[in-house]
């Protein structure tokens, strides 16, 4: 008998139906724990003990979640890919014997089932969720760089079919109720008063004969013939590969796993086999860290102490893809209503529009209802002039980068908002010391430095001045975790953080091209290493004209290492802004626009392109300098620990996850090795690969970051 409280407690109806309930003692959400199989062990017992128990239904003691997953900090615990291994076969055993009962057992789902938590509902005969916003189901695993290891490998492909089975555990994507009862994850959505009265019937009726899904003929084919499934299980590796280019180990594990499962050859065996291997990989480890990290920070307020004021009301000064996105996880995520302020009223327009696209998108892929699309938009208004500001109580400016610009949007807002209103300008490079500095309140002006497109980007950097007052700082940070964002508190100064680590790594791909490495090569080197977009690609993406305006910025605060190469000049010369006005380093016309490389750069450059490095040199080039950088930015306190560094890398340029971000990554690679390496293209290329300080003291007194 296990001493802890229980996290399982059953009830008896007088119609024969059990109620087995999970709660988790202390805890908000419900996370399943090895010791749980015990558990759920000795209320089966029960069960079966007792002749007057004709059905069983699942739910969770906690208002808001069914069960949001496994406990992840338990494989920390796991010493040996055969400690993880079994408590994979532990949790399938467990599932299996749920499965096995000769009552019918039905999950109650409302609120988030992942992980774990749709594996339970997946050993269950009968599956009905609430058609709530909040009720969502998915294997998420892959995110974390494992794969779902009780079992949903092998009974989801059985339930909804090996095609959209496949995609939600590549992907981690979740479905809706509407979604889940399309595809036939759950057996009905009903409104959550009827959740329990609809549950019970279907604990009364018989358990189901399961055919598996309805298929059309073409997927009857290919799901259901031993060569279609041979051609599926082909493309689903090569489409896999191409994107994580062998960086991810954990996708191509799910596809064997499901392959053997559907070919009737031991896949719940394969399925422990490979879980046990992935939770020991480099790759799992430097995921679950992230996912930590991330936990932790959410529990933080921006400055220690002081809690968070309360906001109301919003206002966005600029209607452009800033204003448009910031105004819409304002609405959407944080849900205040917004005051959206431009010159024009054509802005203000495509602002609300901006907002409109993206939620009418989820309504059409039944994500959302009609009409709590409609309430969000309600919360966007806007006006020329600043009537209705009078009550807002945080400003976020998003107007063009010019200081005098921003300095006038601080004093017109002190001028028609009342005296608590925070003002936060979306600047990328301007220190916000600057556009205080004329301020009647400095203390209430601060930077929250958003990263595009703002409805995809997670990360937001959270940027105080020296005069920028404590309760300033953690009303900030908590708006913009409300937003959905995983907001960084950062120094004020040239680049922040973000900025100030990626110009480097730009400024030497772009000086890898200038020595005649093709374009598509330089790309090709940091998709490998694992980046979502190479870095040529990422300047048309982000403006070749916005990566001038910046440099001379760090070069005047930082010195010379930020130097861009002349190169720039010559292509804006040439009127080349990138992707925004069709006219970059790739091609925008054509049958593929923004894939192919516009040839006619190397004659503007004076270069004839041939390949010299391999695609290790030019990633180690960039990356160097990325990592060197960071190391300074944590000397001057630019961030506040190496975890905040790795998680605005992540978040903010897509840094590889499964390296970790650029401080768990120089640990893996050794500091000393590290500072060897810099030295080497210092020898090679000068000064700008000079080792920060800090790197060389490391390195002699053999410490790392973590």
């Amino acid at each position: 008998m296990s001493t802890n409280k229980s996290a399982f407690s059953l009830s008896r109806r007088e119609d024969g139906i059990a109620i087995l309930t999970m709660d988790v003692p202390g805890e908000s959400m419900n996370t399943l724990k090895a010791e749980f199989a015990e558990q759920i062990s000795e209320q089966l017992d029960e069960i079966d003990k007792d002749p007057g128990v004709k059905g069983l239904v699942v739910a969770s003691g906690k208002s808001g979640s069914f069960v949001a997953g496994a406990d992840i900090s338990m494989l920390a615990d796991c010493q040996s890919a055969e400690d993880a291994e079994e408590l994979s076969r532990s949790g399938q055993q467990m599932f299996q014997r749920i499965e096995n009962m000769k009552i019918p057992v039905v999950a109650a789902i409302h609120g988030p089932a992942l992980g774990g938590g749709l594996e339970l509902a997946l050993c269950c005969h009968y599956r009905i969720c609430s058609d709530e916003d909040k009720t969502a189901m998915g294997l998420p695993e892959v995110q974390l760089g494992l794969l779902p290891g009780s079992g949903g490998t092998q009974r989801l492909p059985k339930l909804i079919g090996i095609q959209k089975a496949m995609t939600m555990m590549l992907t981690g994507k979740q479905l809706r109720p509407k979604q889940a009862k399309r595809d036939g994850l759950v057996d009905d959505a009903v409104p959550l008063s009827i959740l329990m009265d609809v549950a019970v019937q279907f604990a009364k009726k018989r358990k189901p004969n399961r055919e598996g899904p309805k298929l059309s003929l073409m997927n009857q084919v290919l799901e259901r013939t031993p060569f279609g499934r041979n051609f599926l299980f082909k493309q689903a590796r090569k489409k896999t590969l191409t994107k994580t280019r062998g960086n991810y180990p954990a996708p191509e594990r799910i596809i064997d796993c499901i392959e053997a499962g559907v070919s009737g050859s031991r896949g719940y065996e394969k399925e422990a086999r490979y879980f046990g291997q992935l939770v020991m990989t480099p790759e799992s480890k430097q995921l679950r860290n992230i996912f930590f990290a991330t936990t932790e920070m959410k529990k933080e307020t921006g400055v220690e102490g002081v809690e968070p004021g309360s906001l109301h009301r919003t206002a966005v000064l600029g209607g452009g893809l800033m204003g448009g996105g910031i105004a819409y996880v304002t609405a959407t995520k944080a849900g205040l209503p917004v005051r959206i302020k431009d010159i024009r009223s054509e802005g203000i327009a495509n602002a609300i529009k901006y907002s409109y696209d993206l939620l009418i998108k989820k309504v059409k892929r039944r994500f959302m209802r009609k009409s709590e699309m409609q309430k969000q938009l309600s919360l966007l208004t806007g006006s020329t002039d600043y009537s209705g500001f009078k009550n807002v109580d945080i400003v976020i400016e998003a107007v063009f980068e010019d200081l005098k610009l921003k300095q006038q949007m601080v004093a017109d807002i002190e001028e028609n908002c009342h005296e608590k209103t925070i003002f936060a300008t979306n600047t990328s490079s301007i220190p916000i010391g600057k556009i205080a500095a004329e301020a009647k309140r400095p203390e209430q002006v601060i930077g929250l430095h958003y990263f595009s497109p703002v409805d995809k980007m997670p990360l937001a950097e959270v940027i105080p001045h020296p005069g920028t007052d404590d309760q300033t700082i953690s009303t900030t940070v908590d708006f913009a975790r409300k937003q959905g964002k995983t907001p960084i508190v950062v120094k004020d100064g040239a680049g922040f953080y973000v900025n100030r680590i990626l110009a480097p790594y730009m400024n030497e791909a772009a000086n890898v091209l200038l020595s005649g490495e093709p374009i598509e090569q330089i790309d090709k080197a940091l998709l490998n290493f694992g980046f979502p977009v190479g870095p040529m690609k990422l300047l048309d993406e982000v403006g070749i004209d916005i990566g001038a305006k910046i440099s001379p910025i760090l070069v005047e605060e930082l010195g010379d290492r930020f130097k861009a190469p002349d190169a720039f000049d010559k292509l804006l010369a040439d009127d080349r802004k990138g992707k925004k006005n069709k006219k970059g380093l790739y091609l925008y016309s054509g049958k593929k626009p923004g894939k192919e490389v516009d040839e006619s750069v190397y004659s503007l450059l004076g270069l004839s392109p041939s390949q010299q490095f391999s695609h290790e040199q030019i990633a180690e080039r960039c990356i160097l300098l990325m990592l060197n950088e960071a190391a300074m930015c944590l000397d001057e306190d630019v961030i506040r620990s190496p975890r905040d560094g790795d998680i605005g890398a992540i978040f903010g340029i897509g840094f590889p996850p499964f390296l970790g971000g650029p401080f768990r990554y120089m640990d893996s690679l050794g500091i000393d090795h590290v500072v060897a390496r810099l030295e080497h293209y210092q020898g090679l290329y000068g000064d700008r690969f000079a080792p920060a300080a800090s790197l060389r003291s490391m390195a002699d007194e053999g410490k790392g970051f973590y």
